[in-house]
């Protein structure tokens, strides 16, 4: 679908490592994949695989250690340009995953919002600044006169909602939503999703969505990427890799989604992830196509394995 037009966003090879040089953490290792304008491209894995990391390389708040981060066909990644800082910084923007964390206490709505305008130092009267804050409060559903008003007045849904009222201001093109909805009630969960999906077709923006839960991405992403321990073990269209996932990991995020029927629910088979079950010791996995679209990390016997069972 997408692999004809040029990509949005090119992370290639990113590595990310913390820790010091005599004892390193490798948090993301090798990890490659585009982001084609105006889709939503899902990035899932268990806690701790590395997934928010890579959107805080993406926004340059972890810096990279190896590989590189291209947006628009221009390297992003380590040192670059005072004008390209500022151009990136209003082009893209992240919605956090904690929406009491991310917002600051003793600011008003109306300062939280326009904070990052007063950053660029961009030359609006305050006037059309407040016209500005106004129009994106009601473009997530908010009212203009909840501009006045401290986080802690607010729900959670209605804090999640100012925190992408923030990232929109900006005017953005991509922006990187971590698990946006992880914090808030079930009830609220579909709102704001449905929220992002309306902004997207409004002003065709391009997600990066980063989420553990497969059953919601299934809901909002193009194509989905599946990563374990900083490593990405499938990629493929949404639909294809529910119809036929390969990779076990990817199996077993799949069988943990719970179903609404509560008989089908008590019959399933719980699939158990075991990294043993991977010979690795003679032949090293490679990032293989194994359809149309659909890769996965796999070794020549997983690869003969996994082509007999799409046929």
């Amino acid at each position: 679908m997408a692999e004809n037009r040029e990509p949005l966003l090119q992370v290639k090879n990113l590595e990310v490592t913390f820790g010091t040089r005599r004892h390193p953490f490798h948090a993301v290792n090798g990890v490659s994949f585009d982001i084609y304008e105006g889709e939503t491209f899902g990035l899932v894995g268990e806690s701790g695989s590395g997934k928010t990391t890579i959107g805080r390389s993406i926004i340059r708040i972890n810096p990279v250690s190896g590989g590189e981060i291209r947006y628009k066909n221009q390297k992003i990644s380590g040192k670059i340009s005072k004008e390209l800082d500022r151009r990136l910084t209003r082009e893209i923007q992240m919605i956090f995953q904690d929406p009491m964390a991310s917002l600051n206490e003793r600011a008003k709505v109306d300062y939280i919002v326009s904070e990052g305008l007063y950053n660029l130092g961009g030359h609006l009267s305050e006037a059309e600044r407040r016209d500005k804050v106004d129009t994106a409060l009601t473009d997530v559903g908010l009212l203009p006169e909840f501009a006045s008003r401290f986080p802690h007045e607010f729900s959670g849904g209605q804090r999640q909602r100012i925190g992408i009222a923030r990232a929109l201001i900006m005017q953005p093109q991509f922006i990187i939503a971590d698990e946006p909805i992880s914090a808030l009630d079930v009830s609220i969960r579909a709102q704001v999703l449905n929220l992002l999906s309306d902004l997207q077709k409004k002003r065709g923006l391009t997600y990066l969505f980063i989420a553990h839960d497969l059953s919601v991405v299934r809901f909002i992403s193009d194509r989905i990427a599946v990563i374990r321990k900083g490593v990405l073990v499938e990629l493929a269209e949404t639909e294809t890799l529910f119809a036929h996932p390969l990779h076990p990991y990817t199996r077993a995020l799949l069988s943990a989604i719970p179903l609404p029927d509560p008989q089908a629910e008590k019959n399933k088979k719980l699939l158990v992830y075991d990294p043993g079950m991977h010979d690795y010791s003679v032949k090293k996995p490679e990032w293989c196509e194994m359809e149309p679209g659909h890769f996965v990390l796999a070794n020549e016997p997983e690869i003969a394995e996994y082509k007999k069972a799409l046929e």
